[in-house]
């Protein structure tokens, strides 16, 4: 669920990103992959380390 939540606040705050700089809806798409993809990674990290502290 972290993974999935962490890609859909990325792509989200990616987007409102480039609309808030001005971009064109290619910009908002771009972003939106880039930040998602970078925050679904972010959050993969942190479930598995939360679920490696957990399994202890």
């Amino acid at each position: 669920m972290i993974v999935i939540g962490g890609f859909i606040f990325g792509a989200l705050l990616g987007a409102f990103t480039a609309w808030r700089r001005g971009g064109k809806p290619a910009d908002m798409a771009q972003y939106a992959a880039g930040f998602g993809i970078a925050f679904c990674l972010l959050g993969l990290f942190l479930t598995i380390f939360l679920e490696r502290m957990l399994m202890r």
